[in-house]
């Protein structure tokens, strides 16, 4: 329905119309221009009158790429348990966020996503620019409100296993003591049960940084490295000239995850805690409060601060060192229909342990998350009525697959509340049987013609970028 684009709006970001104090007769206008017309959805929000955010506000939904999110447990040949499917289930969903963060649908996976970061989100009166997110922002919770705008560049969470203490200033040593503090004392959520805590632990855990074939063992350059990347592993290695007891390497050591676990003082702002340069390509803007947008700028603070006295020449052979240590190989999959389905399929088998247990808890959070994943898929499938682009049946077919699969998700819920555990397991087996065969071939036939085909994707995002402008002004 063209509605689902207004009034349910992203799984992981958008709340729904009613949330947000958007009149009825204009969410109905709103909904037939979008079905009629090749979209584009300009970024979060649509409308300033249309999230309980900030106007501005920018969560990069457009994005035909997602950081590619590599699992330890199936990198070395098992698969995901179900408490790290659980963890990723409750990693992106609203439900375990409190107060605003919950209205407006965003989730741990707004920021961190794919659990890698979002270097796009930015939240007026929470951000100084892209890519950082002040966590004692009044806009989240009031309670934790110091008076000053004070953003930490979000980061990734790949290898975070291997990356205690926690926080940019290194103050949390226990990575479930981390969580917990986002989730209540940052986004003002409830108090998460201890099963769901231990998911999100299970999943961060599990994220694996992505290989780098540039690296060889002992952290050092492997034999393909060009020679400015050789010249500025030297330097890397080499001590400061003013403070012999120092270098690059002292405080990122290469033999391990690029960092030494420890706190400094780098002429920033107080002690933060050393960020690793593995994958740090991927992970801009740089230090702890996202000032710097490129290793450029980063090496000229260190020698600035250090008085290094590098040559143009060094700094640009020390970026190309950096450059070949922060790689990654595969950084980012093509959005598309398979990708979705494969996450549908993965956050959706907690049910399999959850309904015969009759945890009625988890199921709920399933059926919540999964549905929101499955709406959010049938948004990228345009209306039928929206005529400036073909494949109309197989539109029509995907997105009433689609809708089978919300309304089963919702009876299994129904059922297991109920306590018809027989039924909630028959209706699950009649959805793992179409999530694995039939939705994927009626989606795949529709993919042309959806927005994750780019030429589709940018008439739709442009269109609606022209329309939503228009009507918030109408309604003040």
């Amino acid at each position: 329905m063209a509605w689902d684009i207004l009034a349910s709006g992203s799984g992981n970001h958008r709340a729904a119309a009613a949330d947000r104090g958007v009149r009825p007769a204009r969410i109905a206008w709103l909904a037939l221009v979008v079905a009629l017309l090749p979209l584009r959805a300009t970024a979060f929000p649509l409308g300033g009158d249309q999230t309980v955010l900030p106007a501005g506000t920018e969560f990069s939904e457009e994005a035909l790429a997602r950081p590619r999110e590599l699992f330890h447990s199936e990198a070395i040949g098992g698969r995901k348990s179900y408490l790290v499917n659980l963890g990723d289930l409750a990693f992106n969903s609203p439900s375990i966020l409190g107060g605003k963060a919950r209205q407006a649908e965003m989730s741990c996976g707004t920021c961190h996503v794919n659990g890698a970061s979002n270097p796009k989100l930015f939240v007026p009166g929470a951000s100084s620019r892209p890519g950082t997110f002040d966590t004692t922002s009044l806009v989240f919770n009031a309670k934790t409100f110091n008076s000053i705008l004070d953003p930490v560049r979000i980061p990734s969470l790949r290898g975070a296993r291997f990356l205690a203490p926690y926080g940019h200033d290194g103050r949390i040593t226990s990575l479930r003591d981390f969580v917990y503090n986002v989730i209540v004392n940052e986004f003002s959520g409830p108090k998460p049960r201890d099963e769901v805590l231990d998911g999100l632990v299970a999943y961060i855990n599990d994220i694996d940084f992505l290989p780098n074939p540039k690296i060889a063992p002992a952290g050092r350059l492997a034999a393909q490295a060009s020679l400015a990347e050789r010249r500025g592993e030297a330097l890397f290695f080499k001590p400061f000239p003013k403070q012999a007891e120092l270098s690059c390497a002292g405080c990122h050591v290469p033999g391990g995850t690029f960092n030494d676990q420890m706190r400094h003082d780098v002429g920033s702002g107080g002690l933060v805690k050393t960020p690793t340069l593995l994958n740090a390509n991927f992970n801009a803007p740089y230090f702890h409060d996202g000032r710097y947008g490129s290793y450029e700028q980063v090496v000229d603070h260190f020698d600035r601060v250090f008085d290094l006295e590098l040559s143009t020449q060094d700094t640009q052979d020390l970026v190309a060192y950096l450059n070949a240590v922060g790689d990654g190989e595969r950084p980012f999959d093509k959005d598309g229909v398979m990708l979705r389905m494969k996450e549908v399929l993965e956050l959706s088998s907690v049910l399999e342990v959850a309904i015969p247990a009759a945890d009625t808890a988890v199921v709920s959070l399933a059926v919540t998350g999964v549905g929101a994943e499955l709406r959010e898929l049938t948004e990228r499938i345009p209306d039928i009525r929206n005529t400036a682009i073909g494949g109309k049946d197989e539109r029509l077919a995907a997105r009433a697959i689609l809708k089978d699969l919300v309304l089963t998700l919702r009876r299994i819920d129904l059922d297991v509340a109920a306590g018809r555990i027989d039924d909630a397991m028959a209706e699950y087996r009649n959805f793992a049987q179409l999530v694995h065969f039939d939705v994927p071939v009626a989606l795949k036939k529709a993919e042309p013609w959806s927005l994750f085909n780019s030429d589709v994707h940018q008439s739709h995002y442009t269109a609606l970028g022209r329309i939503l402008p228009v009507t918030s002004q109408q309604s003040q």
